[in-house]
């Protein structure tokens, strides 16, 4: 390593000291209002010429560590770390290291021309002169990279341009010495790959004046909860390390490295490692991936003709077709202009037309594929008037190219009994005509059916999706009302119509025996039949308590309305999500308020509904003949089943707790438990675990896992950084949920909460121009994102009603292929 002698301090840095001791202090702070007093001129045009990329194949590395006051206390152990990093390793990853606290450096063209990559490990305050900052500017132009190291945010706090350099400047001080945890997003980057997914480590801790997520490409974030922040803090998306492409060359920051300890830790070296490696093109990396700038979301569909559903019906689900065209259904709501017939002695109440839409990108038309008459059509109103049956999910057979078989989930009117108030729900199979894009509807071929009540409303559930092994899960709701349980957990036994109960989910959800609120497995045959595979909850021939009591089709039980439902078929885990009750706060008599839930499922399991809810927090039992007095609390882990309205099993299977829970107060609400494991259920005790989202009007809406497909001809696909992450996200577009997570493969499916999250709210767009209210997202084969928006209002389409893509636009990873500094590293 070559050190350059120490000269005389810059004239930028000079004239800084003569602004006063007040001045001084707040410069060193970096505040986002100083910037703002611009006491110098922004660098002038420089003549500067460097070789465009500047370094070569013998990869040198300068490390600049001037400074306007004392000189950093990190600064001689993080020389000597970069200098460790270059001299270890695969000899391709290779460098030198030269160090100097020389200025001048960033106007000799023949030296600065020399390096691949420029570290500032500096302090806070002016250390380069107007002709050294535009120097600087003239190396990142011509292809240079920079790493800087925690207090370099601090530096030049008067240059806009080394702002965007940086990306962010400190709030203020930072905090104390602490030991914190930072979440590792991104999975791809070199300085990030080998990370933990949750890394514990002390540092001194910046909080950012303005949050850069969404201008720079995040990889590591700082979770706020594992520490105490100085004032100012971010909240739940605290960026602690970043990268972008800025001004024709790489730029990546870590707020990290503010103790002279930090640089002998192994994994901040292998951090340091990683961003060297990308700023001075020794690797490529993509660090655009989540600039929110990169993409596009363009509405696909135009708004219906007046007394038409030429374009879209109602919106509620939508599949991809291996050949890019988008199939979307509408549950059964009429045109706004159309009758709503509510009287049951109308032989056409509630009737409606579930219509199946078929988008082709590439002529960029709408075709109707093809109708059904549902029950649907009742309009708004209170649980004993409205309805949410219909045409609710649709997916296309595994061999679809070659046999055209479409599977949709439906509520046929034909089969609704105005005496009993009862119905069916049947999955059924039809073919679609290739040549006229039309389904043969009087082909239908029903592979599944079973009874509904339809007296009362909600949470009709069904999404449908399928496995690896060509499994087809069925999402099936719990059409309950919780209205009778004060929005608990949905457990009374008493109303009932007819003999049949409408407000006690455990004859439906929780009941072993009935097919209502719950996730099915079934294999379907070609002639429309189907079989059961091995390893879902039951056989259906257990001799438990005298035989009878089990429906093998059930591969999840305990849930209350899974909509959506997604399997990765690169892993098989099944993703669903699911509304809650009504409950507005926690009961410390009855139980937790509201949670709507997301959970990534490995293996056949009851979910809890309606005995418990998230993280296994019970609710109270309650029976006849006073269903008003609360009984004692559900045994998460051996639940009974003691309702009048079973017919299946009383011992149910343990709870397994869920990924994901929000509610008005919050995300991942959690209490202090007493000896026996129940909650406090006092607000003023809660923990949230997820601090990311919240709910108040809440109905999750389940997305896809994103897999990326590096042979896909897509030109506007999302990138690789985006692989494995779980979309989740809310109806609702406020404080809900609307981001990507990433979960532990250790834990996910055994209660583990998502290790990192990030908003995609302005990927999505939220707000009156945007995606307001989700109902569906599934990727395509060319790896853009569709997204339906089911309008503004409710029980019909309406003008906003549209089916939306969402491409990106940012390209390859950097640095070019022909730009790396050694072709044998890409």
């Amino acid at each position: 390593m070559q050190r350059t002698p120490h000269r005389s301090r810059s004239r930028r840095s000079a004239l800084a000291a003569v602004l006063g001791v007040g001045a001084l202090t707040v410069s060193l702070l970096g505040g986002g209002n100083v910037a703002a007093a611009k006491p110098y001129p922004e660098p002038p045009s420089t003549t500067l010429s460097l070789p465009s990329p500047p370094g070569g194949q013998n990869v040198r590395v300068l490390v600049f560590h001037g400074s306007a006051t004392e000189e950093s206390p990190v600064v001689n152990a993080g020389i000597a770390a970069i200098e460790n990093i270059g001299l270890t390793g695969p000899a391709a990853g290779r460098f030198k290291t030269e160090a100097t606290d020389d200025a001048s450096v960033f106007t000799n063209a023949t030296k600065l021309g020399r390096f691949n990559a420029v570290v500032f490990l500096t302090g806070g305050g002016d250390v380069l002169d107007p002709e050294q900052e535009a120097g600087l500017e003239s190396y990142l132009e011509a292809g240079g990279g920079f790493l800087g190291i925690h207090d370099a945010a601090r530096t030049e706090p008067y240059s806009d341009w080394f702002t965007g350099l940086i990306g962010a400047r400190p709030a203020g001080a930072a905090s104390s010495v602490q030991r914190a945890v930072v979440e590792v997003g991104d999975r791809r980057h070199p300085a990030t790959t080998s990370l933990p997914l949750q890394w514990k480590r002390p540092d001194k801790w910046f909080n950012w004046s303005a949050n850069p997520s969404g201008s720079v490409h995040t990889v590591a974030r700082l979770k706020e909860s594992s520490f105490t922040p100085a004032a100012g803090a971010n909240g739940w998306d605290h960026p602690i390390s970043w990268c972008r492409d800025y001004d024709g060359g790489r730029s990546f920051y870590t707020g990290m490295g503010g103790t002279a300890e930090s640089f002998a830790e192994v994994d901040f070296r292998d951090h340091l490692r990683g961003a060297l490696a990308w700023t001075s093109r020794i690797s490529r990396a993509d660090c655009k991936a989540t600039i929110t700038s990169n993409y596009t979301a363009q509405r696909v569909t135009q708004p219906n003709q007046p007394g038409q559903n030429d374009q879209i019906g109602e919106p509620h689900g939508l599949v991809t077709a291996p050949d890019g065209r988008v199939f979307y259904i509408g549950r059964g709501g009429a045109d706004s202009s159309k009758p709503v017939i509510t009287d049951w002695n109308n032989p056409d109440m509630g009737k409606g037309q579930g219509e199946i839409h078929v988008y082709d990108p590439t002529t960029k038309k709408v075709t109707l594929a093809g109708s059904l008459t549902v029950f649907g059509n009742k309009g708004g109103g209170d649980e004993l008037i409205k309805v949410e049956e219909g045409l609710l999910g649709i997916e296309l057979d595994p061999d679809f190219r070659t046999n055209g078989w479409v599977y949709l989930h439906y509520t046929p009117h034909s089969q609704i009994n105005r005496e009993t108030h009862m119905a069916e729900r049947r999955v059924s199979r039809f073919t679609l005509d290739p040549a006229t894009n039309k389904l043969d509807m009087a082909g239908e071929k029903v592979l599944l059916k079973w009874p509904v009540q339809i007296h009362s409303c909600c949470h009709a559930g069904g999404g449908l999706a399928w496995d690896s092994k060509q499994n087809l899960y069925i999402a099936t709701g719990d059409n309950n009302s919780s209205g009778f349980s004060g929005g608990y957990s949905g457990n009374s036994p008493q109303p009932n119509f007819k003999g049949v109960s409408f407000a006690d989910a455990r004859r439906t959800a929780g009941n072993t025996n009935n097919l209502n609120g719950k996730i099915l497995r079934i294999h379907p045959e070609d002639d429309g039949t189907y079989t059961l595979p091995a390893g879902n909850l039951f056989t259906g021939q257990e001799p438990d308590e005298g035989g009878g009591k089990t429906r093998g089709e059930i591969y999840v039980m305990g849930v209350r309305n899974p909509a959506r439902i997604f399997v990765d078929k690169t892993t098989d885990t099944l993703y669903a999500g699911w509304v809650g009750p009504d409950a507005g706060a926690p009961s410390t008599t009855w139980g937790p308020a509201k949670y709507d839930t997301f959970s990534a499922i490995t293996k056949a399991g009851n979910h809890g509904w309606p005995y418990c809810m998230g993280n296994k927090q019970p609710y109270r039992d309650r029976n006849l003949p006073d269903p008003n007095q609360p009984l004692g609390w559900y045994n998460c882990d051996a639940p009974k089943n003691e309702s009048p309205n079973n017919d299946g099993l009383v011992n149910l299977p343990p709870v397994t707790s869920n990924t994901i829970w929000y509610s008005p107060q919050g995300g991942g609400v959690d209490y202090p438990r007493d000896a026996k494991g129940i909650p406090s259920y006092k607000t003023e005790e809660q923990k949230l675990l997820m601090p990311w989202l919240k709910g108040g009007g809440q109905a999750t809406m389940n997305g896809p896992v994103y897999r990326f497909d590096a042979a896909s001809i897509g030109t506007e696909k999302w990138p690789a950084y985006w692989d494995g992450k779980w979309f989740v996200g809310d109806f609702y577009d406020g404080d809900q949920p609307r981001h990507a997570v990433l979960t532990d493969p250790k834990t996910v499916g055994k209660g583990g909460i998502p290790v990192h999250a990030e908003s995609l709210k302005k990927i999505i767009p939220v707000g009156n121009g945007g995606i307001r209210n989700l109902m569906d997202w599934k990727f395509a084969p060319d790896g853009s994102l569709y997204v339906l928006d089911y309008g503004r209002g409710f029980f019909t389409s309406d003008a906003q009603s549209a089916l939306w893509r969402v491409t990106y636009k940012g390209g390859e990873a950097t640095p070019s292929a022909d730009k790396l500094a050694r072709k044998a590293a890409q």
